[in-house]
């Protein structure tokens, strides 16, 4: 398996980024900008990663990434998010925020693993008004609240 910079079309990569996001609206809006990062095993991807830039020049937003399911649970998130921190250090970068849903407790629990923490909860994020199905549930908790969590990219 090897990371490698994707380049070609990214709605190639569709299933990935639906995997990272419920709402194609949001996806939409996103899916073209800054870059992704792919893990490739053999020709397969398995992997992606997209990383944006934000109005602050030393800040990255690590906007999308997903792991293919029946490859989840093998380190592959871990080294994309690696990856994606050499890469915004490269640039300069001082911050790498990310965001979920509160009620995905799985990845509150990975991205802390990483060394994120939570600075900023936004409530009501997820809805009909942001492209999310009003009833939408992730391990049985209601999808309403966002969560943004920072690594400090400094240390």
């Amino acid at each position: 398996m090897h990371i490698e910079k994707y380049d070609a079309d990214r709605n190639a990569l569709l299933e990935l980024f639906a995997l990272a996001d419920d709402s194609r609206t949001q996806i939409a809006s996103y899916i073209g900008r800054g870059e992704v990062l792919v893990v490739r095993d053999g020709r397969e991807i398995v992997g992606h990663l997209q990383i944006v830039e934000t109005d602050d020049v030393h800040v990255f937003e690590l906007k999308s990434m997903a792991v293919s399911e029946p490859r989840q649970g093998q380190g592959i998130g871990r080294r994309l998010v690696e990856a994606a921190i050499t890469l915004c250090r490269q640039r300069n970068g001082r911050r790498l925020i990310v965001s979920t849903a509160a009620a995905d407790t799985g990845n509150l629990r990975f991205y802390q693993r990483q060394g994120f923490r939570m600075y900023r909860i936004v409530q009501d994020a997820f809805g009909p008004a942001t492209g999310y199905p009003a009833d939408a549930l992730v391990d049985g908790i209601p999808l309403r609240d966002q969560v943004l969590l920072e690594l400090d990219l400094t240390r």
